[in-house]
């Protein structure tokens, strides 16, 4: 917005990335939602709200299979995207985070803008009507629920099927990084590690 940098800068080609080693195009390809607007805000605003409910829900206390559900998808679209004509794919990566809490949660009831009420899995194509009346393309919307689904298949459904298997595993620099240790019951901790610290002024009665 300050025009500091122009969209030619960051959006996503495979012979600048390749072949001029624009490498950051990557990651800057999913970062540039168009001008200010009634598509920006829109964006943002599903981006926060679906962001926040997986990272408060399904992800609650697994940060680092958070981080690896961002970079799963992330490099997926990437791939998909040496197919697609599409320059950038911030929205297409915010169909996909919608698509999977709306998988996780079938029996939520939606209300879009009072028009319309229904399930939770129906909210992708829902979001993919709307955008075909404002005239955009389908193919973004159609990118975000293909990955989404893919990683949704192989975390949630594929591994409780008959003869299934997780396929999907955070590798373990990625739980070293951003998940907490967890607490040894058998720990005793020092006395200026317990609440309270060392008792400071608490002498023994004398004569006690």
């Amino acid at each position: 917005q300050l025009e500091l940098i122009t969209p030619f800068q960051l959006y996503f080609n495979p012979e600048l990335i390749f072949k001029h080693f624009q490498i950051w195009r990557l990651i800057t390809n999913y970062l540039f939602f168009g001008p200010v607007g009634f598509n920006f805000l829109f964006n943002m605003i599903f981006l926060y709200r679906y962001c926040r409910m997986l990272e408060e829900g399904s992800f609650r206390g697994r940060t680092a299979d958070f981080v690896f559900m961002f970079l799963f998808g992330g490099l997926l679209m990437t791939l998909f995207g040496l197919f697609v004509n599409l320059v950038f794919l911030g929205q297409a990566f915010t169909i996909m985070l919608v698509y999977i809490w709306s998988r996780r949660n079938p029996y939520v009831r939606m209300n879009f803008f009072g028009l319309l009420i229904f399930q939770a899995p129906f909210l992708p194509w829902v979001l993919m009507g709307f955008s075909l009346l404002l005239g955009n393309s389908i193919i973004v919307d159609l990118l975000g629920i293909a990955v989404g689904h893919i990683y949704f298949f192989l975390e949630d459904v594929f591994p409780n099927q008959p003869g299934g298997g997780r396929l999907l595993r955070t590798p373990s620099v990625l739980k070293a990084i951003f998940d907490t240790p967890e607490d040894d019951p058998n720990y005793n901790p020092l006395p200026e590690e317990r609440p309270g610290g060392f008792a400071w002024g608490e002498g023994q009665r004398l004569g006690g």
